[in-house]
């Protein structure tokens, strides 16, 4: 007996490994969603596609593999952009499945018909529509195989509904590898400049690391650790590549760039050489890149060539698996003057002394940075942290302190508010034996606030931890150091009750607003079962420091 296209599509994502999924059901996916009935692959029913998109995210950042959503055709793909965009921007491989009208239909302005391909298209790294039954097995292995090989990113299939009701049969993918020319699984490796680095780094006395979002997703934290040991150099970070090595490492400076710690920035502005591993250089990371780095030999390493001297004018680079590059390029950097490395890392440590974040108590306020160490101290690194975007992001990246790699996920590239709680979904079904923390602020938690009702269904062991400070903060710290203190639109003249909110969709939730009472909201949050929502009051005044202005170099810091 034969089976339909929707029944192949979804033994083809078990043959894939595929065990978990986001989604939310419409007229164009019900064959698909009749199929995933009798499937043991988990759906999780989320209230916005754009959540499920955002949790496929969350899942792949976390270690989960391949993320998997689905979205009906028109306004349920549309809705997905986002959610695509945000994992095309950070590399993470996601495969959407897009439900599509009949191909008789498509072209005719049909109900609920969206051009997805066409739509999505500057935002993947691949997509494609079937467009015979015949193609479904094939197709979702070319798309796993694109989404997670090389730099990864995301892949949309679109799966018109006749496709998906038309007869066929299941043919394993086994053994089809890639029909796309000119594309490999293995990266393509340069090594030819792989004596002068090393010569260049053997030299460096003041050298640091910066650690990208390559590290990360490759998984190369064994050979950054080992690196930056051997060869005695302080390791700073971009935003995404904070867990890349542990915060507690005595080599690790911090992350650099618009709110950078200072030392991090003070340290690559002071640099003779920098060695940059996974990072593409981005704005919020370089400044002003005219002045980024100027006494420093730049040393590039990525899988993709193409951010090769995109940003940054690099004097040495290196393509291909970091992991790989980096144990080779420690060979290549053996020889240095140890006492230069010493007496550098004690300069950054006088930076370090010199320029401390603040930590400055005031009765009857709760300040978010007692919020963050309150956490660490009641955690002790065993959590996922997840953000939103805005201040309360920043707060994190600085204060929070990341012990084991790989469990500090963020929205860097897009800077997506409302990434944090459906993420913290994704990454949950990802790592279930941990406790899973979402960093909110008030503004970006009401973007997905719907997904607490999704996290109570299914008794997911989020902790939301809102930050509210009754405004949209980092746009009304923008307009209170360059716009003449002009609040337009920032500030909220109402408070949400986020308690009864919470309540009200079946999440247990507390407010704190007394800094005695910090410690015990995030011990009473990670006792309890399920999901979680603790609201703390923070002042609107408080804003995150250091901070580079747009358009200046990384040494201009507001302090």
């Amino acid at each position: 007996m034969g089976s339909s296209g929707a029944e192949i599509l979804v033994k083809s994502l078990e043959e894939e490994g595929v065990s978990t999924v986001f989604g939310l059901p419409g007229g164009t996916v019900i064959p698909l969603y009749d199929a995933l009935y009798d499937s043991k692959i988990e759906h999780v029913l989320v209230r916005h596609e754009q959540a499920a998109a955002h949790a496929a995210d969350g899942y792949s950042r976390a270690g989960g593999g391949v993320g998997v959503c689905i979205a009906t055709s028109g306004p349920g793909a549309s809705n997905l952009i986002t959610g695509i965009a945000t994992a095309c921007m950070d590399s993470s491989p996601m495969v959407a499945v897009t439900g599509q009208v009949s191909t008789s239909a498509i072209g005719t302005d049909a109900f609920q018909e969206a051009f997805i391909l066409g739509i999505s298209m500057p935002v993947v790294k691949h997509s494609m529509q079937v467009r015979t039954v015949d193609d479904i097995p094939r197709m979702l292995h070319d798309a796993f195989f694109i989404a997670s090989t090389g730099r990864p990113g995301p892949v949309v299939v679109d799966l018109p509904v006749d496709i998906q009701k038309a007869p066929g049969e299941y043919k394993s993918p086994a053994g089809f590898g890639s029909r796309f020319p000119g594309y490999s699984a293995d990266p393509q490796e340069d090594t030819s400049r792989l004596d002068e680095a090393g010569s260049v780094i053997k030299n460096a006395e003041r050298p640091v690391l910066i650690a990208g979002n390559g590290v990360n997703i490759s998984r190369a934290f064994d050979a950054l650790r080992e690196f930056s040991e051997k060869l005695e150099i302080p390791v700073t970070t971009s935003l995404l590549g904070k867990g890349s090595i542990s915060d507690y490492h005595p080599n690790r400076v911090g992350m650099m760039g618009m709110h950078g710690l200072a030392a991090a920035n003070r340290a690559v502005t002071n640099a003779d050489v920098i060695i940059a591993v996974g990072s593409r250089f981005s704005d919020r990371s370089t400044g002003k890149l005219a002045e980024f780095a100027q006494t420093a030999r730049v040393i590039h390493i990525d899988i993709d060539s193409a951010e090769i001297r995109k940003n940054v004018d690099a004097d040495v680079w290196l393509i291909g698996d970091a992991s790989k590059l980096l144990k080779e390029l420690a060979e290549a950097s053996a020889g240095h003057d140890s006492s230069k490395r010493r007496a550098w890392m004690e300069r950054i440590k006088r930076f370090e002394s010199d320029e401390p974040l603040a930590r400055v108590p005031t009765p009857h306020e709760v300040h978010p940075w007692q919020i963050l160490e309150s956490m660490d101290d009641v955690l002790k690194g065993e959590a996922v942290v997840v953000t939103e975007v805005g201040q309360h992001q920043m707060w994190t990246a600085q204060y929070h302190r990341a012990v084991h790699p790989g469990r500090f996920l963020t929205s860097g590239g897009l800077g997506t508010m409302g990434f944090g709680i459906p993420a913290s979904m994704g990454a949950h079904y990802a790592r279930p034996e941990l406790p899973v923390i979402c960093i909110a602020g008030d503004g970006s938690a009401m973007m997905n606030i719907q997904e607490l009702d999704t996290c109570a269904r299914y008794e997911m062991p989020v902790k939301v931890f809102v930050f509210d400070n009754n405004c949209l903060g980092m746009v009304r710290q923008w307009q209170q150091l360059f716009f003449s203190e002009r609040y337009s639109n920032t500030i909220y003249s109402r408070r949400p009750d986020f308690v009864q909110i919470a309540r009200g969709m079946g999440v247990e939730a507390f407010f704190v607003t007394e800094p005695e009472d910090v410690r015990r909201a995030i011990e009473r949050a990670v006792e309890t079962p399920g999901p979680v929502l603790a609201h703390f009051r923070i002042p609107t005044s408080d804003n995150v420091f250091p901070m580079v202005p747009a358009g200046e170099s990384l040494e201009k810091m507001i302090m």
